[in-house]
């Protein structure tokens, strides 16, 4: 998956809905809860943020995401 693709799926975020990640299996799992997406900032890193922290994706090892 590109950054850009990455970005424009997670568009759909706004504060009110969790968003988990696989990066090589089920056990490397991530869930953010809350997830905002931060906007295009210029170092064109996908970050989200819950309000308390921010966590940095990289698009590239994300197995797959699941937004609920």
């Amino acid at each position: 998956m590109t950054t850009d693709q990455l970005r424009q799926a997670l568009k759909e975020l706004d504060g009110k809905r969790d968003a988990a990640f696989s990066f090589g299996g089920a056990a490397n799992a991530c869930t953010v809860t809350n997830a905002m997406l931060v906007p295009d900032e210029a170092d064109h890193l996908i970050k989200l943020t819950d309000g308390k922290h921010v966590f940095i994706i990289d698009a590239e090892r994300v197995d797959w995401v699941r937004i609920g």
